[in-house]
């Protein structure tokens, strides 16, 4: 079967992880990362503000791309909102072709970036040089405009069991979720959205990536699968039922990418573009959306 050749036009793209990729054999997603970061000569920065060993964290990031052959990579060492402001760490995002941000605590990295001079500067880079961002476990449900704060969930969906928090807002109107299939979060991911229906839920599972190129369209690497939960045209009656009930849920569409989709969007003119069934078509224009700086 004839596979399509990845793209690497500087549309900005995310690396979004669910983390324990792989960093010690074939590394797919990692070198994904570098490739579209511009590759050996790329320069990286890799943040470890989400983790409270984050001197152990870089030296694991610091092997896996040294391996790879990237020449130019640095540690990011933020451990404050004043290191977050600091001139000369923005300016080593302001040159960063790539910038990836390890695991941890998702709350732990928005206190200490969300909203700083470095924040604003990674939108940038983003947006405007075409950098790509990437992020794995905490640092990819960073990633979006609404963030998995904390919640639990066994089994079944429950009413109050998730609260959300800000995001870095790099995708919006979207809630991502990490370590899915792993840890059974498919019941949380569908809490999340029975209350939130105005966000699509992103499971992502281990070893896994959502690779995005914004304003084209998505690609799926690794080794498990993408779930996109859909509940804008759900009946449900979450408002009504008490606390730590189980909601009903009516007419929720689940999307299931498995590693190896790739999805982009029809450009005009293109006669071979795989058609896309309108309620998917609805998820790529979503998280590809080129929205303004933030």
């Amino acid at each position: 079967m004839k596979t399509e050749p990845h793209r690497t036009a500087s549309h900005g793209h995310l690396v979004i992880i669910g983390g324990h990729e792989d960093r010690r054999h074939d590394k797919e997603i990692l070198t994904r990362f570098v490739e579209l970061s511009g590759g050996e000569n790329a320069r990286i920065v890799v943040i470890t503000a989400a983790s409270k060993v984050a001197d152990e964290m870089w030296e694991v990031y610091d092997k896996a791309f040294g391996d790879l052959g990237v020449r130019q990579c640095t540690h990011l060492s933020l451990e404050s909102r004043q290191d977050a402001n600091d001139e000369e760490k923005v300016r080593m995002v302001a040159e960063a072709d790539g910038i990836f941000m390890t695991g941890g605590d998702q709350k732990r990295l928005l206190a200490i970036i969300g909203g700083t001079t470095l924040d604003a500067e990674m939108h940038t880079a983003l947006k405007v040089r075409g950098a790509c961002i990437g992020g794995t476990s905490a640092g990819a449900s960073a990633m979006s405009g609404h963030m998995l704060a904390q919640g639990k969930t066994d089994l079944l969906p429950e009413k109050g069991a998730v609260s959300l928090g800000a995001g870095l807002g790099f995708l919006h109107k979207v809630v991502i979720d990490q370590h899915f299939s792993e840890r059974q979060r498919l019941a949380r991911l569908l809490s999340v959205v029975a209350q939130n229906p105005y966000l699509m839920g992103i499971g992502i599972d281990e070893d896994t990536a959502l690779v995005v190129e914004r304003g084209r369209g998505i690609e799926v690497l690794g080794e498990g699968s993408v779930t996109v939960v859909d509940g804008r045209t759900m009946n449900t009656n979450m408002a009504d039922i008490r606390e730590h009930a189980t909601p009903e849920l009516i007419d929720v569409r689940l999307h299931l990418l498995p590693a190896g989709s790739r999805y982009y969007l029809p450009e005009e003119g293109d006669t071979n573009a795989k058609p896309l069934p309108r309620s998917l078509q609805d998820f790529l224009e979503n998280v590809t959306k080129r929205n303004p700086i933030s």
